[in-house]
């Protein structure tokens, strides 16, 4: 993806560019067929109307899932946003006791926390250092009054992959002993078209995708909401016209929506292949950067998202780091939605990695772009820049030791 002038893209945990395929399936949705899915009377509603359902259907069936059991939403922050709030208004009355993992996504660790300050009781569970869950630890936490468990599919500072098909047959094991069965809710944003995803073998009740890590658009996402066994009650976040069976109002994005599909098929149709090159072109960048000393990989090898490597670089501030690579590769430091934050990764800091070494660490996301030849100039640009900043200041490694 690099030109002479641009530098390589290897963030692609936060963001994929738009695939060729996409953007011709989105372009007449932005002209000719311009029309409201909402609207029932005439034409140029009922063609957008078909091509919404028909994009649903794909979506759905890529998840094995219902078409009526998605939920369109401007992506996977307002999808976990709806599923968490939209679950914990519905089922007051049977509980206000919500369990998630301190190595989440901002997106489902915040409304959890807000939810806590309006009188939820709130169980962020640790992870261990590999960055798994325990699940002797969630089974513990595990009360009467749960109403909810969500946890990440895919971790995306990390790549960490979360056992969420036995977290699910866990919960319905504890049925009864607990008294019900909490619903269970997964961000799957950075798992779909990387791992399979089924949402009756995974036994997941909510799960949140988006377009954009996977080649589509920006801007839209889904929530699937189980319909039987348990039939999944929402509170709607946005109240209004009533679209998406009253669970999301506002008018459908049918461009966004059919862009969405198109990147969903593309993505399933080569994922066996382009996940087993990934972590071969993954496994060639680890071996370049071990050459160095005083390196950690962050969250386990195995199970991980086959296009994701995070290593912490002691003595090294991060961007320091990013800035000497930053015409060779373009890289970040965490998520990036909270890159701008000076603090470190919470996501590291839950590893059990200092503040020092949070700060220290790069995420490499490749892609669908990345070449064997790109991997050995990101690795060789990375180990040459951090060997030349460890040289200029020697204090900052020894100290660290």
């Amino acid at each position: 993806m690099g030109h002479a002038s641009q530098p390589i893209y290897c963030d692609h945990q936060a963001t994929t560019p738009l695939a060729p395929e996409v953007l011709e399936a989105m372009l007449p949705y932005f002209g000719e067929q311009f029309g409201n899915p909402s609207s029932q009377t005439h034409v140029y509603g009922w063609t957008a109307a078909a091509a919404v359902e028909t994009a649903r259907e794909a979506i759905a069936t890529a998840i094995n899932a219902e078409p009526t059991e998605l939920v369109f939403t401007s992506g996977a922050t307002e999808a976990n946003n709806l599923a968490i709030k939209g679950v914990a208004e519905a089922y007051l009355q049977q509980g206000r006791h919500l369990v998630t993992v301190a190595s989440e996504h901002r997106a489902a660790l915040d409304p959890v926390q807000y939810l806590g300050q309006l009188g939820f009781e709130v169980t962020i569970l640790p992870v261990q250092p590999n960055g798994l869950l325990n699940l002797e630890t969630l089974a513990e936490s595990l009360r009467s009054d749960t109403i909810l468990v969500s946890v990440m599919a895919a971790n995306n500072e990390i790549g960490v992959l979360q056992p969420i098909a036995d977290i699910g047959q866990l919960l319905r094991d504890k049925a009864s002993a607990i008294g019900h069965k909490p619903l269970f809710h997964t961000d799957a944003a950075q798992a779909l078209g990387k791992i399979p995803l089924d949402v009756e073998a995974l036994g997941v009740d909510l799960m949140s995708i988006t377009a954009h890590k996977i080649y589509g658009p920006k801007g839209v996402g889904a929530l699937y909401v189980r319909r039987r066994d348990p039939r999944v009650k929402l509170a709607p976040q946005l109240h209004g016209g009533g679209q998406e069976r009253d669970r999301r109002s506002g008018t459908l994005n049918p461009p966004l929506i059919v862009g969405f599909a198109k990147a969903v098929e593309l993505a399933l149709a080569q994922m066996a292949a382009e996940q087993e090159r990934l972590r071969q072109l993954r496994d060639r960048l680890w071996e370049i950067l071990s050459t160095l000393d005083n390196i950690t990989l962050n969250g386990a090898l195995e199970p991980r998202l086959a296009d994701n490597l995070n290593a912490s670089f002691a003595g090294v501030n991060s961007s320091a780091l990013l800035l000497g690579v930053r015409e060779v590769v373009a890289l970040s430091s965490g998520s990036a939605c909270s890159s701008a934050r000076s603090a470190p990764s919470h996501v590291l800091t839950a590893l059990g990695r200092s503040p020092e070494l949070a700060r220290a660490s790069l995420r490499f996301g490749l892609g669908r772009g990345t070449t064997p030849a790109e991997i050995e100039q990101i690795g060789n640009c990375v180990v040459d820049t951090v060997r030349s900043l460890r040289q200029a200041n020697p204090t900052a490694l020894s100290s660290k030791a």
